[in-house]
């Protein structure tokens, strides 16, 4: 593909293509691309999209078989093609544009090839010419758990469909769809792949290469779901997934291309796709001509970036096939919505456009279960004036459902999360905390929460952080929960911290350093640990002083009661001195508070105790957590599941579960919802109720990550920051109008225009 597009750019160059398989050898069974995938190469080269489109087969839909049922999802869009059928009509064009193509060569080492200009290696994931300078690309090979097989049949497929069969050794995956409308000869039409974990793949007694035994297996198994059709084997050996990343794809006269470059699971892109949208790019990068390390240096950053966010993608999407099982005691209807946005690039807003009657049936179906669990019928449920005219009730959309905790209902499940603002006074509030707060209240969220306020004058971040350690400032706080409760329809939670070895610095627009000795405090920390070079080193807490802090978080829960507050949220998150205790990076104890996983908890928990003791027992009591440190030896999510059981076993209502700010090293994977996936496994797997953050910001995602089961409440920061009313907005733009106070009653009468 990338010979046509070079040579039909200028038709000057000399290109030679080495091919390790002879012209009509079998090369697997069937390619998908999305419509999206489809225009993109139409766009590049209309004429050979042209020819090709004959030989493909469309569909628009995906069927998730489980539990009995079939669900199905419409609007989307595929187009599939036998890969000889592609490859062969490819081979056609290219050689009939001049290309020459030589058959049956294996290229090893650089070395084998003729002088050449440029070097363009697409040989694939065990890439030789890759391997031969990996040092100098920068590879890194993730070979991941699960087992997968991929096999065809002449079973055909009206939709993208997935099976999930359980038998006495475990839980059985199948991708399936079909690629050809009218088979030739004894060709396979449809692909079928079939994946289990490695433990479920050993149960079965299954071998990495007995094709014969692997396809009995998967006849038997899924011999209601073929239809009577068989499986068709075609170098159909047992692998696990390679997730290759390249720090470099090229080193200025070869360059990468395609599973050489990198990897996208199969489940959300082919390699094949990959490699025919960088064909695209290099062609276009080096068309200008010039100097070809500059057009290698274009083509690569440009090129980047879409592969980093389809890499991310396919990264949630294996990693959801990887932990099947963790969903499957879900409602059939929420499971089939989970695994069609599996990838995060898919949103309930584009379902909804895509298919709305489906949409429909979840918006329904996620109502009632949240009236249910909430005990009450959604306060936000409010009529349009078209839906009022004929009587109609409107469903919600899942962000504007109610949540209870304990006694505690929240009218929506959007959270302006904490922020701290460093601009108290010895940890008073004051009129930027009430403006911050109220503003945001009045804009429609079901909970606002204050920001971390610290349980002693030596715990606070900054000179400027609030605080809950004197009885004055329970004053300031009173006057801020019963404007919130006056004068809007939101919840306000509070939460309790100690800065620990991260205390004592500057404000964080003054470039959060250490403060200067005469305005600085003593620092305490599990260990004399600093938080780096530049910051002062913590005093290693005694028993004496881990019984005094304790007693501060009991004294400060009691303050946060008189001052009325609704939620009470423990933060063990971020570095702080809780959360120091329970990272191994921060915890060098030698005592009973050191060492495991279960010794590190203890104080943790020992404080949660003597907080819960001293909040109202009707009240929720959550706990922020950092479910991983981004760094090697620190916290895994593994350990983030046991932290939240712990929690969960003491009396914890919710895990707000957030990541990093452990150890400045730290090497977080940003990206849209990059902290999501954490909500979603401690939620499924501890059993316990947990609020999603990080990069959050539109109703779309906060719609999907509910429905999909990956949380019970969205919180938002930076989001709230740049819009106060951002819950108010997001309803409005989904036909749903919130009741404004009566202060703002005329704006019922205003039509907002935005041109």
């Amino acid at each position: 593909y990338l010979a046509i597009l070079l040579k039909k750019k200028d038709a000057s160059h000399s290109i030679t293509l080495f091919e390790r398989h002879h012209p009509g050898e079998s090369f697997g069974f069937g390619v998908v691309f999305s419509d999206a995938t489809m225009d993109n190469l139409a766009n590049a080269d209309p004429a050979t999209i042209e020819r090709l489109k004959a030989s493909f087969h469309h569909w628009d839909d995906i069927d998730v078989h489980y539990r009995g049922e079939r669900l199905r999802s419409t609007g989307h869009g595929f187009s599939g093609v036998a890969r000889s059928t592609l490859l062969r009509i490819l081979r056609n064009e290219a050689l009939g544009l001049g290309v020459e193509i030589r058959n049956g060569v294996e290229i090893r080492s650089r070395a084998e090839l003729p002088p050449a200009d440029l070097i363009v290696a697409g040989d694939g994931v065990a890439s030789f010419l890759r391997t031969e300078s990996q040092a100098r690309f920068g590879t890194r090979i993730d070979e991941r758990k699960n087992r997968f097989v991929w096999l065809g049949t002449t079973r055909r497929f009206p939709a993208f469909t997935f099976y999930f069969k359980n038998n006495e050794h475990g839980l059985f995956r199948a991708h399936a769809y079909q690629y050809e409308t009218h088979p030739n000869g004894e060709n396979p039409c449809s692909t079928f792949i079939v994946e289990a974990t490695d433990e479920t793949f050993r149960r079965a007694g299954l071998s990495e290469t007995d094709e014969a035994a692997t396809v009995a297996y998967c006849e038997a198994l899924f011999r209601e779901e073929l239809e009577g059709e068989k499986l068709i084997p075609n170098r159909s050996i047992w692998r696990r997934f390679p997730t290759v990343v390249n720090e470099r794809w090229h080193d200025g006269s070869m360059v990468l291309i395609g599973d050489a470059a990198h990897t996208a699971h199969f489940s959300v892109g082919l390699g094949t796709k990959l490699a025919m949208e960088d064909s695209i790019a290099l062609a276009a990068a080096l068309a200008p001509g010039g100097p070809i390390p500059e057009a290698l240096t274009r083509y690569e950053s440009e090129r980047r970036g879409p592969v980093e966010s389809l890499q991310r993608a396919a990264q949630a999407s294996l990693e959801w096939f990887e932990d099947t099982e963790r969903y499957m005691g879900t409602p059939p209807i929420q499971f089939g919505f989970n695994l069609v946005t599996r990838s995060l690039r898919i949103t309930h807003e584009d379902l909804r456009k895509r298919d709305p009657g489906y949409i429909a049936q979840i918006d329904a179906w996620f109502a009632v279960e949240s009236e249910t669990q909430a005990g009450v019928i959604a306060p936000l449920l409010h009529l349009t004036e078209r839906d009022s005219r004929g009587g109609t009730r409107r469903i919600a959309p899942p962000f504007l459902t109610p949540f209870k905790m304990r006694d505690l209902v929240l009218e929506n499940r959007i959270v302006v999360s904490s922020m701290c603002q460093y601009s108290a006074e010895d940890g008073m509030p004051d009129d930027w905390h009430l403006v911050h707060l109220g503003s945001r209240a009045i804009g429609g969220a079901g909970l606002v929460m204050a920001e971390m306020t610290d349980v002693t004058p030596d715990g606070r971040i900054t000179p400027g952080c609030t605080g809950l350690y004197d009885d004055k400032h329970v004053k300031g706080w009173k006057r801020i929960v019963e404007f919130v409760h006056k004068r809007s329809t939101a919840k306000i939670g509070i939460q309790l911290g100690h800065a620990g070895r991260k205390g004592a610095s500057t404000l964080e627009w003054e470039g959060d350093e250490a403060l200067p000795s005469e305005k600085a405090w003593d620092l305490l920390a599990p260990s004399a640990i600093a938080w780096s070079k530049a910051k002062r080193i913590p005093r290693e807490m005694t028993a004496e002083d881990m019984a005094e802090v304790k007693g501060h978080f009991a004294q400060a829960a009691r303050r946060a009661r008189k001052a009325g507050f609704d939620l009470l949220e423990l933060h063990c998150a971020h570095g702080y001195l809780l959360a120091s205790f329970l990272s191994p990076l921060t915890n060098h104890r030698s005592d009973a508070y050191g060492g495991s996983l279960q010794n590190r908890l203890r104080y943790p928990l020992e404080v949660f105790d003597a907080v819960r003791g001293a909040w109202p027992a009707e009240k929720p009591l959550t706990v922020r957590i950092s479910a991983t440190d981004w760094v090697d030896g620190g916290i895994v999510a593994e350990e983030a599941v046991a932290i939240a059981k712990a929690f969960k076993e003491h009396g914890c209502d919710l895990i707000d579960a957030s990541a990093g700010q452990t150890v400045p090293e730290q090497r977080p994977r940003y990206g849209r919802l990059f902290q999501t996936p954490f909500a979603d496994r401690i939620r499924h797997e501890a059993g316990i109720a947990t609020m999603a953050v990080g990069a959050i910001s539109s109703y779309a995602d906060a719609n999907t990550i509910l429905a999909a089961g990956r949380a019970d409440l969205v919180a938002l920061a930076r989001a709230h920051l740049y819009d106060p009313y951002w819950t108010r907005h997001a309803a409005q733009d989904f036909g749903v109008r919130l009741p404004w106070p009566d202060p703002y009653s005329s704006i019922n009468r205003y039509t907002p225009r935005f041109r």
